[in-house]
Parts: structure tokens; C-alpha cells; sequence
């Protein structure tokens, strides 16, 4: 009798001889990929990555802010060992488990009073950002939304609905109006919000911001502005949604974002650095919206104790070791080198952001031939071969953004702006290879 036996593979040894890239190329689907330079990694420490090749990176993304702590931060993985070694199960769908309760309790504990009535528990800001516009329309019934052009609410087909980055143009829902983000004056984009509401009164349901619009190019709101929106929304009965996935929990120096602005929205969106590297969102509202409906958004693992469990240590780690403090100060000395060098490269054109989340707005003007997408496809890339993680942003691909861990040292943050004044120096100057970052489409 033949048995069907299964395909040959490569034995231990020499998979390992193989660079980690390659072998990537042939087992992971690229339908997830962001990808700007061949970054492979095996391990990480703090503020810093192990490549497959040995080199020590300095990461100053933290995988796009998700590693809020840091990588392989002791705090988390207490928490993940002792909740993987008496298992309350798998989720929250059909029992309630003690991790998921604790979380849901401490961040109404620290949620707006506005906001403070009931939790719901996801796996990304993407879910929770669509849930959220599900819950509201539903329980409002006004299916209208209010969002910004250059916005990324997530990368689910309900939460790219009323996203404005342009490369989602193709999914967004008829009942979505985009206003421009304001730069320099607020009047021009609150008269566009004025005439939506004064069209359609008692249509719009939701508005949501981004206290910083952060893929859109780290755009931070003239003063005022946040408060002239949220008295539009008061006035109208519109919920004031604050998505803070990628700037909140302490990103900026505060707990959560919108307190920068004088603000207090109806609904806060977190996700990212909740889970300190692990996959878990929130969206905290008051009651009468969250318990809208039983068994309206779910998932089998939501609310999952040991992402739950994370989060919790998150939270308290944020607490306990001043990272709010570290964030204010150690970004401040950060966005201060910036400006520093900004003054010396002309190649920068803006350095802006709050606390550990900051902007290089990178331009043509210094390099010949070259566009400022261009140029800063090749800077981050250039970057990565001298030994700092940093991407890019902007609905022109032209913004380097840095959303380091909230741990980030004096002398880690010194040593990546050395690092990236190398890197846009040598790209500006024709000393990095033109080619090797044409493999890498970013965004």
C-alpha cells in the first residue's frame, strides 16, 4: 500500500543559511505587506530590533507605534505568562473572564466622563474604528459621518469606508463627507463643516478625528480648532469620536491625545500600543450606545484574556515607570534635535508632532532630479542600511514619521537623528544606491 507522504522541505540547517527575506518571499502572502526596506528580524530588546544578520537597529517606529513599551518588556511578559498559565479561556463572546474585566474597568477608570459607560474589546484599531461607526449609526439612526481627507480609520472594508486616505478611495460609503484637514487657518475647513451640517441637518451621526492625523502626514490642528468642532458637534447632536489608535496612551505626553486640545469626546478609540505588541483594540462610549444590541459585533477571540492581559500591564507600566513624563521629555529633546537639524539640511522642510509622535517633512528642493517621495523612499531606506527603522507617511509619501517606544532613551534618541542625518545627507549628496529601494513600494 503507497501512503501519501508530505512534500519534502529544507532541513533546519540549511533553512537557516538562507536569509530570512528569501524564505518569506516563498511561504507569506504579500496581501499584508508595507514594506520599505528588506527589515527581517529575530528578536528585540527595548528600543531596538535583532536582524537576521546580527545587527542591532534602532527602532524608532515600534512597529508603527504598536510596541508602546518597548520589545520584550518584562511587564508584558509577566502578564502574558501568568495568564497563559491559568487560562480563563479564550475570549469574552460567551463568558466573561477575569482579564478582560480588570482592562475594561481600568480604562473606564481613565476614559472622558463622556465616554466612561461600557467597553467593547477587539483585535485592532481597524475593528474598533468599524465597530464604532456600526454601533452609532445603528443606535442613532443617522447614517451620516464626518472624517477628514488623508484619514486611516483601519483596513477593514467598514472602517476604510469612512477613512480619506487616497489610497482607499474605492471603499468609501456614500454617507461619508471628508472635510480638508486645516494647516495654518481653521476658517476655510469649518465653513465646509458648517455648510455639511446646515444640507443635511439631523444626518450626521459621527465625526471622526484624529487628534493628530498621523498616516496622513503627522498633521497637527491649528490652536482652537478641536474646540470649534466639538462645539459644532454639542450643538448638532453629533458623537465626537477621538481615534487614537496610533497617537494615544501616552504618545504625547498625556494619557490620551485630545487632551492636548481642550476637548472631551463622546467616544475614544484605542488600539496599537494597547496590547504593547499584542493584538487587542477598545472602543469605550457611554452606555446607552455600547449596549445597543447583544451579538452585534464579535469575533471568536475578542476580548481575549491573554491580549487582555497585555493591555492591563500596559496601562500600568505607562503608570508606574512615568512614561508619560519620559514621552513629554525625552520627545521634546527629540523634536528638538530635529529642528537642530532642519536648520543644517535643507532637505527637511517641517518638523512637527507632539510628545513621541513627530513628523519630517521631507522636500525636493535640496536634491536634483529627485521628488520628495522619491527622495524619502530612499532616506528611510538608507537609514535601515546604516541601522535606523524609520518609515514614511503623507498623503504624498513624503512625511518620516517616528513613533517610538514610550521608553525611549536620551541617548537612543541621540544617536537615530545621528543616523538619520547620514542618511538624508548621503541620499542628498549621491552617496546611497539609487537602486535597492526601487524593490520597496511603501505606500
Amino acid at each position: 500500500m503507497t501512503r501519501c507522504r508530505p512534500p519534502a522541505t529544507e532541513s533546519s540547517s540549511a533553512t537557516a543559511n538562507v536569509a530570512l527575506y528569501q524564505r518569506e518571499a516563498h511561504s507569506v502572502s504579500k496581501l499584508a505587506h508595507l514594506r520599505f526596506f528588506p527589515l527581517a528580524v529575530t528578536g528585540g530588546k527595548g528600543a531596538t530590533l535583532r536582524a537576521d544578520d546580527g545587527r542591532i537597529l534602532i527602532d524608532f517606529s515600534a512597529s508603527w507605534g504598536a510596541a508602546s513599551l518597548g520589545h520584550s518588556h518584562p511587564a508584558i511578559r509577566s502578564a502574558v505568562d501568568a495568564a497563559l498559565a491559568d487560562q480563563a479561556g479564550a475570549s469574552y463572546l460567551s463568558s466573561a473572564n477575569l482579564p478582560a474585566i480588570e482592562l475594561a474597568e481600568m480604562l473606564l477608570a481613565l476614559a472622558p466622563a463622556r465616554a466612561a459607560g461600557r467597553v467593547w474589546l477587539g483585535h485592532s484599531g481597524s475593528d474598533a474604528n468599524e465597530t464604532a461607526s456600526r454601533v452609532i449609526r445603528a443606535a442613532t439612526g443617522r447614517p451620516g459621518i464626518l472624517a477628514f481627507e488623508g484619514a486611516y480609520h483601519g483596513g477593514t472594508s467598514g472602517s476604510m469606508a469612512f477613512s480619506g486616505h487616497p489610497s482607499q478611495q474605492e471603499v468609501r460609503s456614500p454617507h461619508l463627507t471628508l472635510v480638508p484637514y486645516p494647516t495654518a487657518s481653521a476658517d476655510s475647513t469649518l465653513e465646509v463643516i458648517d455648510d455639511a451640517i446646515k444640507r443635511k441637518p439631523g444626518y450626521f451621526g459621527a465625526f471622526f478625528i484624529e487628534p493628530i492625523q498621523s498616516d496622513g502626514g503627522v498633521l497637527v490642528p491649528p490652536p482652537g480648532f478641536f474646540e470649534a468642532v466639538q462645539r459644532r458637534c454639542r450643538d448638532n447632536g453629533i458623537l465626537l469620536v477621538s481615534d487614537e489608535v496610533k497617537v494615544g496612551l501616552g504618545r504625547t505626553g498625556v494619557l490620551h491625545a485630545f487632551q492636548n486640545f481642550d476637548i472631551e469626546p463622546d467616544v475614544l478609540v484605542l488600539g496599537k500600543g494597547l496590547g504593547g505588541g499584542l493584538p487587542i483594540s477598545a472602543v469605550i462610549g457611554p452606555e446607552w450606545l455600547m449596549n445597543h444590541c447583544a451579538a452585534f459585533s464579535f469575533q471568536t477571540l475578542h476580548g481575549n484574556p491573554v491580549c487582555a492581559a497585555a493591555a492591563g500591564a500596559v496601562v500600568r507600566t505607562i503608570e508606574t515607570e512615568k512614561l508619560l513624563h519620559n514621552a513629554s521629555k525625552v520627545g521634546g529633546y527629540l523634536h528638538r534635535l530635529l529642528v537642530d537639524l532642519a536648520a543644517r539640511q535643507s532637505a527637511i522642510a517641517d518638523v512637527r508632532g507632539i510628545g513621541l509622535a513627530i513628523g519630517i517633512e521631507l522636500t525636493h528642493r535640496a536634491s536634483d532630479g529627485l521628488s520628495a517621495r522619491e527622495l524619502t523612499a530612499r532616506v528611510v531606506y538608507r537609514a535601515y542600511q546604516l541601522g535606523l527603522v524609520v518609515y514614511y507617511v503623507g498623503i504624498s509619501s513624503n512625511v518620516v514619521e517616528l513613533t517610538p517606544p514610550l521608553t525611549l532613551s536620551y541617548e537612543d534618541a541621540a544617536r537615530g537623528v545621528s543616523i538619520l542625518e547620514r542618511a538624508i545627507s548621503d541620499v542628498v549628496g549621491g552617496v546611497a544606491d539609487e537602486g535597492e529601494h526601487g524593490n520597496f513600494t511603501g505606500w
